[in-house]
This record gives C-alpha cells, structure tokens and sequence, in this order.
C-alpha cells in the first residue's frame, strides 16, 4: 500500500542538511537520502532561505564545494514538497528560540508528521499532537523517514 503524502512528508531543519553535506556517510546524510528516496521532503520559504543562506557561509568552503552546495539546493528545491504558512501559524510560537518555530510552523502547514532536527531547541519543544520532532538518529530507529511508517 503506498503512503500518502501526509504520511510520507518530512521537515528536515537546516542542521541536518548541513550535516548531510559535510558527511556523507553519517545518521543524518542517510535520514536525506531516506527522505528523498521514499518521503517527500517539505519546505516553506523561510525554511528554505534558511538553508540557503547558511549554507553559503564561508565556514563551509573548505568543506563543500561551490558545485556541491549549487547540487544541495537545486536538489532540495526540486524534490520538496512546498507549502506556504498562514498568517496564523506565523502567529504562533513554540521554540524558546523564535527563529525555529519556521521548522515547526512548515511541519503543520504540510501536515508533515515528523521534524528531523539536531537542534536543542526544538527537540525541548513539548509533544504536539500530529507531529513528531526527533533527532535524525531517532527518525531513522523509528521510521520517521520511509513509507513503512
């Protein structure tokens, strides 16, 4: 039985697409590629500003490469799910750090069950209803990134 798409929808924060990019190999690289394989990765205009305006800074560059990091955004655009967030939701915070709530506010826009993060702040963020916010460790143990869910 294939998942709908609500059930196969993933936010992926910026830390963890960064991670990707600077490890290959690594938890979080697979929870990309898991994601792009079988999920539907979601992004909103701010997330995706995000990450490419991170991804552009210079303590990167001798990491990844200007080609790698074109390929990065031009294959995150492509494949994503985009949604756009109502002003309600833009209303709303969650994160003790203002400037995540962008990850959460996608994730409920889409609805996307999980948050695949690395981020302190937002994993401190209390249970919601609908949406699971997990390490790229925990969305891989559970399932959070593949059609089986």
């Amino acid at each position: 039985m294939k998942a709908e798409p609500a059930q196969r929808s993933v936010v992926l924060d910026t830390k963890v697409w960064l991670s990707a990019a600077l490890s290959p190999q690594g938890i979080p690289a697979q929870v990309v590629r898991a994601v792009l394989l079988q999920g539907l990765a979601v992004f909103s205009d701010a997330t995706y500003a995000e990450l490419e305006q991170r991804i552009w800074k210079p303590k990167f560059d001798r990491y990844i490469s200007i080609e790698a990091r074109h390929a990065i955004l031009r294959d995150a655009r492509a494949a994503a799910l985009w949604v756009e967030v109502s002003a309600e939701l833009n209303a709303q915070a969650w994160s003790r750090d203002p400037s995540h709530d962008a990850f959460i506010r996608t994730a409920l826009a889409a609805p996307a069950r999980w948050l695949v993060t690395g981020d302190d702040d937002l994993l401190a963020v209390p249970a919601m209803e609908g949406l699971r916010i997990v390490t790229p460790a925990q969305a891989l143990r559970d399932g959070g990134v593949t059609q089986d869910r």
